[in-house]
């Protein structure tokens, strides 16, 4: 009679065990569309805070008032590896000066130059007469 108890009570022991076990395990797993969920409205809000910071940045460095319209660039050119010759418009005056790493220095200054929109389509006669031949094999 004794060992039967005791059989019993381990059998009991054993059952409760695995029950706790089984329910650990079932509560330990989590659920994949919960996961996803959670990785997905993690994703829009970063990319909502990333956009908010560029709007923010944007609207701290662009210019206001009178300072916005004083100096444009005209035109750019490279002219060796760090070295640009570049045309700012400052009022009714354009001045040509040259770019070089750490460095800027006045070229010249001259009066503003009616600017000519840049052809949309390039015609047919600027294109090399090689480069038309292979066109037309194709």
């Amino acid at each position: 009679m004794k060992t039967l108890t005791v059989s019993a009570c381990t059998l009991c022991f054993l059952a409760v065990e695995a029950s706790a076990q089984a329910n650990s395990s079932i509560a330990a797993t989590p659920s994949v569309s919960g996961s996803l969920l959670q990785m997905f409205f993690s994703l829009i809000g970063i990319l909502a805070l990333l956009f908010a910071c560029l709007w923010l940045l944007k609207k701290l460095t662009t210019q206001r008032g009178a300072a916005a319209g004083l100096l444009r660039v005209v035109a750019a050119t490279a002219v060796g590896t760090r070295e640009r010759v570049v045309i700012v418009e400052v009022g009714s005056t354009w001045l040509v000066l040259g770019v070089a790493s750490g460095q800027v220095s006045a070229l010249a200054e001259i009066p503003r130059q009616p600017v000519a929109e840049p052809p949309h389509e390039t015609s047919i006669a600027s294109v090399p007469q090689w480069l038309q031949q292979l066109m037309k094999k194709r």
